[in-house]
Parts: C-alpha cells; sequence; structure tokens
C-alpha cells in the first residue's frame, strides 16, 4: 500500500456565526405517488425519496432512453423512412404515414412532445437497426448508467412485454445522465416544435403535454409525461432555481402535477448548492514540496441545508514525497493525492488532486470562505 501523508482539515464552527442562518425544518409530508424520488442534478444527491427501488411499469418515460440514444447516435440529421410496423404502432401517435420521410430530428421531438409511440418505434428500427437491436442498445445503456433495476423491453413503455419496468431511482439517474447532453436537454425543455408535413402545405405543430414546463410551473425546465392502464400515471420532470438543478420521478401517481411542485418547492426551500471546493491551487499547503503547484481540475457542488453546512470535513491526503524517489519535477506523476469532502462520517464527494510545477489560480468557495473565519485543526501522519 502507498505511503500517504495526510493533511486533515476540520472546520470547527462557532455556535454564534450559524445563529445568524436561518433554521428550517427539513420535514417534507407526502405524495401521492406509489415510487417517488428527488434529486440534484450535479451530485445525484437524493433530496426525498419514497419507495424509490422498488420495480414497477414505467409508461412514456421509457422514451427518455429512447430519446438520448437518438441523440447520441449522431444521425439526427438522417432521414428516416417509416416503416409499415411504425406506423402500425398503438396508442399515442404524432400520425406518420407509410413510407414518408422523416428527419429523426423530428422525430425525438415527437417523441417527447406528444409521445409518439410511432415515432418511437421509427426511432429504433433507423438507430438501431431492428427493433430487437435497438432494445438491446437501450438495455446496454442502462446497465453502462447504473440502472441496476431495469429492464427495456421496448422503446415506448407500452404495456406489451412483462419484462419491461424500472424504479423511480433508475429513472432519475437515467435523466440526470440525458440532462449533460446539451442537445437532449434543449428537446426535453421545448414547448412548441414544428416538423414539415409531407402531404399538407401546413407544417405539424406539436406542443409538449407536459403541464409543468407549459405554465404550470415557473421553474419548470423540461419533462416527459406517462400513462398506460397498467402503469397508471408517471412523470419525470426538471427544475431549476438559483443554481440549484433538480429531477423529480413519480410512478402510479394520483396527483402528479402537484407532486413534482411539492417536491421542487420543498428543495428550493431548504436547499442551496455551496461550492466545497473550486478549481485551481489548494492553498494554504505548508508542505513545501507540494505549497502553490496541487491543484484540482474542477469545482465541487453539493446541496445542502443550512444546518448540514456546519458538518462540512475536507481531507486531503498526498502521497509523501520523501518517501518518493523525485529528484525532477517530471519524476513526479501527474496525480499526487486525493480530495475526500465529508458530511458527518459520510463521504459526498471527491476529486483527484494534480501536481504541476508551476503555480496555478488559487482554489476558494466554501472551503476558502470558512478557513478564514473558523479554527483550523491541521493533523500531519506519515503513515496516513
Amino acid at each position: 500500500m502507498k505511503q500517504l501523508s495526510k493533511i486533515t482539515i476540520l472546520f470547527i464552527a462557532a455556535t454564534m456565526l450559524f445563529s445568524y442562518f436561518p433554521q428550517k425544518s427539513a420535514a417534507f409530508g407526502s405524495v401521492s405517488a406509489l415510487s417517488a424520488v428527488l434529486i440534484e442534478q450535479q451530485s445525484g444527491r437524493v433530496l426525498y425519496e419514497k419507495d424509490a427501488h422498488e420495480k414497477r411499469r414505467i409508461a412514456s418515460i421509457t422514451k427518455i432512453m429512447t430519446a438520448i440514444l437518438a441523440v447520441e447516435s449522431g444521425k439526427m440529421d438522417e432521414m428516416v423512412t417509416v416503416s409499415d410496423n411504425a406506423f402500425g404502432t398503438e396508442g399515442s401517435s404524432i400520425y406518420l404515414q407509410k413510407n414518408e420521410k422523416i428527419k429523426l430530428e423530428d422525430l425525438v421531438y415527437g417523441l417527447m412532445l406528444r409521445s409518439g409511440n410511432d415515432a418511437a418505434v421509427a426511432i429504433a428500427e433507423h438507430v438501431g437497426g431492428s427493433l430487437d437491436g435497438f432494445i438491446f442498445l437501450m438495455n446496454e445503456k442502462a446497465a453502462e448508467i447504473g440502472m441496476t433495476n431495469t429492464e427495456f423491453a421496448n422503446p415506448h413503455g407500452l404495456d406489451d412485454h412483462e419484462n419491461h419496468y424500472s424504479t423511480a431511482y433508475d429513472m432519475a439517474i437515467l435523466t440526470q445522465y440525458a440532462m449533460n447532453n446539451e442537445h437532449f436537454r434543449t428537446i426535453f425543455g421545448t414547448e412548441v416544435h414544428r416538423a414539415p408535413n409531407p402531404n399538407e402545405k401546413w407544417d405539424r405543430v406539436w406542443k409538449n403535454k407536459n403541464k409543468l414546463l407549459t405554465g404550470l410551473y415557473r421553474y419548470s425546465t423540461g419533462g416527459k409525461t406517462g400513462y398506460t392502464k397498467r402503469a397508471k400515471r408517471t412523470l419525470v420532470s426538471t427544475a431549476s432555481k438559483d443554481g440549484l438543478d433538480l429531477i423529480a420521478v413519480t410512478i402510479n401517481a394520483g396527483d402528479d402535477w402537484n407532486d413534482h411542485m411539492s417536491l421542487f418547492n420543498y428543495a428550493f426551500d431548504h436547499y442551496k448548492l455551496v461550492k466545497l471546493m473550486k478549481q485551481g491551487t489548494l492553498n494554504k499547503i505548508k508542505d513545501e514540496f507540494y505549497k502553490n503547484k496541487i491543484s484540482v481540475n474542477r469545482d465541487l457542488l453539493y446541496p445542502l441545508t443550512e444546518e448540514e453546512k456546519s458538518d462540512i470535513k475536507i481531507d486531503i491526503k498526498l502521497l509523501n514525497p520523501k518517501d518518493k524517489d523525485w529528484d525532477d519535477p517530471e519524476d513526479v506523476p501527474r496525480i499526487v493525492g486525493t480530495v475526500i469532502v465529508k458530511q458527518g462520517n459520510s463521504s459526498i464527494g471527491k476529486l483527484p488532486i494534480y501536481f504541476d510545477s508551476e503555480e496555478v489560480e488559487s482554489s476558494s468557495g466554501f472551503w476558502g470562505f470558512f478557513k478564514k473565519i473558523f479554527l483550523i485543526t491541521l493533523g500531519v501522519e506519515k503513515h496516513g
């Protein structure tokens, strides 16, 4: 095992200081859904859950997977020929016509805004080569991003297979993954889309079925609705306020619009996105070998209540230069340690620490701010 020198920076908060922050109860009532989850987009922190890992039928929120696979295929500008199979798909439709040619991008808009099952099959056949080929891609992507309680059997969510299910949590992490794609985010948050109509003089005009986005909730940034007789109402939606990006999922809900608004309002009232570490050098490191030469390459952001801020601890673990043959800066490895951020005894984030022989821009954020106010306890262990 590599020998480490460990510098532990423990923020000891003065009770008086935190008395200036407003104290709010983090209690939350109930939702109508049988399963629900609320997560923060950047960190993935679960802010609320109710039977979030219970496997259930999911209806048309399935189409989030269909959409992101289409977007990632690199074929969005290609023309798709609508097959007899796609034309004959039951349920909600964008009324594609046999053998018409339509741009894949327009199909994805029709899929997400109007929940077109015919669009889902046309997308699947074009992107996957066949319906079965696309189902393989769906399950491959699910495994890749950690959807451990999910199996896809179709691209639309109809109740035509028994082995088609997911969980509220799995659908949340799928949406978290998809929202990292700018093209997907644009489609997800579009209220109205126009697409050419091959047999008419006027365009097709599709208005998003997500009422949160189209007027019900001012902070809504997107979403996908779903319903089948067996799944009942399902909904995935996103919202943003003051830099806090949220994802809510409900499955089998009697009052999903209000469920989502209540969840979002709860989070916006109680959590703020705190910059625990800022990209740049780790200043205040006293070891002469590392001083002004180690850095993190991105910000570390995490949602916290005011009460939780006093329970944050940052551990910095560095390779011990005394145990290494580093005669030249080029001998030093690129990664020389890890920043571990803890909330109480739980690790909530990690960042690699990079070595650079040149001085780099100074880091601050939550860490830098509280170092100026709180007592700092430094502990150095040769074998950490």
